[in-house]
């Protein structure tokens, strides 16, 4: 029997600039530091030491988490980033290649792993790896209303960190995803990921400030399109979400089942089965998820590698019927339609409640463009 999906939950979210001697680029700092306020003021100036940058989330006052998976920890950093701002139309194409020319690297050497938006200043921040494999060196880089890009500096910032007691051993793949998505929510770092349990697939609520991690809840789906229960592979993304009025978090998995998660299940070691109540198609990988509303309706928006990007229909979205065992299915559950105009998205990020930001192919091969669209 195969065992598949659990959620540790890292959102997360990941990876902020630790640049080398040696390298010379621009570093960015509020033109009026903002005074320190009860989130900002348990964080330290000094060195952040990340080993990886993936995915990201805010929290309060410019707070950005990065999510470490080689290092098996959270970061989190003062942006000092805290200007009201209002969003832009950003379309700042070859955005790649201008990453490349601020680290002094070729674009092919550039990996963007997430992107998130600072819903106080409304700037774009990305995790970036400068280099492949095991020496790649993480960095965060923020660009602004007119497209401008600058680097943040670690060697000397407000910071403070925390490490996953749970995390798969160090070396190999299930270590690179002990952080598949992170969100800031109620006071908590929400963290999917890998664990090192029986039952993989963990979700993690750690409470900021940062005092220590317990064990993530593990988790336990019925997948439909492979008719057998997961408990091994991770979340891949999710978003909190009520549902008659009370917190859940939707949850998408590989090859797609989306799930329904109880905020209130996620306790240190706790053994949680999710109700899986949708299913997006096989042989794909769900990327980002956007909820919004328009028109009177609820909708969330989710970025696949291989479905494009698929529009459901969240009116009532606690009323579909659960997938259970032993029901079979390649699709079904919530309604979705594909939104065939947007095509090679790799990252999709909530910028208002009209817009989003997605990161998405260029005009050129290899070539990647960061830009606004609307909402569909």
């Amino acid at each position: 029997m195969r065992r598949g999906t659990l959620l540790t939950v890292a959102f997360g979210l990941a990876a902020v600039l630790c640049l080398t001697a040696g390298l010379t680029f621009h570093t960015f700092a509020a033109a009026h530091p903002a005074p320190l306020t009860a989130a900002t003021a348990d964080l330290a100036p000094g060195k952040a030491q990340l080993q990886s940058a993936g995915r990201l989330a805010f929290g309060p006052d410019g707070i950005l988490f990065v999510g470490d998976s080689v290092g098996a920890s959270i970061v989190a950093l003062d942006t000092n980033d805290r200007t009201p701002g209002s969003a832009a139309k950003l379309d700042v194409k070859g955005i790649n290649a201008k990453i490349a020319s601020l680290l002094g690297t070729s674009a092919d050497q550039i990996l963007i792993n997430d992107v998130k938006v600072n819903p106080i200043s409304m700037n774009a921040y990305l995790s970036v790896s400068r280099g492949r494999g095991p020496d790649a060196m993480p960095v965060i880089v923020r660009v602004d209303a007119a497209g401008q890009l600058t680097a943040l500096s670690l060697d000397n910032v407000k910071h403070s960190s925390i490490s996953l007691v749970d995390a798969p051993k160090n070396g190999g793949n299930p270590r690179m995803q002990t952080i598949t998505d992170m969100a800031f929510l109620n006071g908590n770092v929400i963290v999917a990921g890998l664990s090192n349990e029986e039952w993989s697939s963990a979700l993690r609520s750690i409470p900021f400030p940062f005092t220590q991690a317990a064990k993530g809840a593990t988790v336990q789906i019925w997948h439909a399109s492979h008719g057998d229960f997961e408990t091994e592979a991770p979340v891949r993304t999710f978003v909190p979400y009520t549902i008659q009025n009370q917190p859940y978090l939707l949850a998408a998995y590989t090859c797609t089942p989306l799930v329904k998660i109880p905020l209130s299940d996620l306790k240190p070691g706790a053994k949680v089965k999710g109700t899986t109540i949708a299913d997006l198609g096989a042989g794909n990988r769900p990327l980002d998820m956007v909820p919004y509303q328009k028109g009177g309706h609820s909708f969330i928006l989710i970025a696949n590698s291989s479905n494009g990007i698929q529009k459901l229909q969240a009116d009532n979205i606690g009323s579909y019927k659960p997938i259970t065992s032993p029901e079979v299915m390649d699709t079904g559950g919530v309604p979705f339609q594909k939104i065939s105009e947007l095509k090679g998205v790799q990252h999709l990020a909530h910028l208002d409640d009209s817009n989003a930001l997605v990161l998405m192919d260029g005009s050129s091969k290899g070539s990647l463009d960061l830009r606004a669209i609307a909402l569909p």
